[in-house]
């Protein structure tokens, strides 16, 4: 069983569950599909090509089908809750429609089996990073992703500042995933609370940091190509059958050492293979 956050399975962000479902292959009719809170499954079909930031309200499940590709249009969620994103694939957002993917004061949130990347020809900020959780966003899940080619990777927590917001949220999974190609933020946490397990780093500038505070727990999971594994600034990490390769973890243990749902681990040895090729939008729908 996946968790979709420290406290809620799956089944508990039900998403669009019940609505109608359109399908989309329009930059228009996404936005229009996406924009209430009314339960809706909105399937984007093939690529949709644009330069904007579509606004994504409560209640909806966001679908790929044959490619479902978003180039250049990042989905924005802000005050938003019970959202699923399945199977999309995401590139060259620019950083003027801030991340792929962002998640501003937003709870219940699923993220799965999603392609996100850019490229690292430009300059660092040139885009904006893949999939950022911040402003005290929680209860949410990212799984089976592949995240990959660009500066900066996936952010938790915008401020180290941020403390009055932060504090008590931010509490977010990440499972089952590829990073690869990243200069950093494989993810990074400030403040906030992180589960990490099964997951895949490959050749990162730098991998996982914890900082401001931030309490992580990072199992069975392996990384590969990447001098600096695990980084504190401030922050703490419980470390449990993780594969350093070549690399370092200096974290210092922390409180976090368990969580109130149930999961497996693969194992550190099993999961290269379970993860590469699997992670990314590869679902047959």
């Amino acid at each position: 069983m996946l968790p979709c956050s420290l406290v809620l399975t799956p089944d508990s962000t039900s998403g669009g569950k019940g609505g109608e479902t359109v399908t989309v292959t329009s930059l228009d009719a996404l936005t229009s599909a996406v924009a209430d809170s009314t339960p809706r499954i909105v399937v984007v079909s093939g690529t949709i090509s644009g330069a904007a930031k579509v606004i994504v309200g409560s209640n909806k499940s966001i679908i790929g089908r044959d490619g479902g590709h978003l180039l250049g249009i990042g989905l924005f969620l802000n005050h938003s809750s019970n959202v699923i994103i399945r199977n999309t694939i995401h590139s060259k957002v620019l950083s003027t429609y801030e991340d792929a993917i962002t998640l501003k004061y937003s709870t219940n949130v699923w993220v799965d089996h999603v392609d996100i990347s850019n490229d690292r020809d430009h300059g660092k900020d040139y885009y904006d990073g893949l999939l950022d959780v911040t402003r005290a966003s929680d209860y949410v899940t990212i799984s089976n992703a592949y995240l990959h080619d660009h500066w900066k990777g996936s952010l938790v927590g915008h401020s180290d500042n941020n403390q009055a917001e932060d504090t008590g949220r931010l509490r977010v999974t990440y499972a089952n995933n590829h990073f690869y190609n990243l200069y950093s933020r494989g993810p990074m946490f400030r403040i906030g609370t992180g589960h990490l397990f099964n997951n895949y780093w490959q050749d990162l500038d730098d991998g996982v940091r914890t900082r401001a505070g931030a309490q992580l727990l990072i199992e069975s999971s392996v990384f590969e190509g990447t001098n600096d594994d695990i980084i504190a600034k401030n922050g703490f990490a419980v470390v449990r059958d993780v594969d350093l390769g070549q690399g370092t973890n200096e974290a210092p243990a922390g409180t976090l050492t368990s969580v109130p749902y149930e999961y497996s681990l693969l194992g550190s040895a099993k999961v290269k293979a379970a993860v590469v090729g699997v992670a990314g939008a590869t679902l047959s729908l």
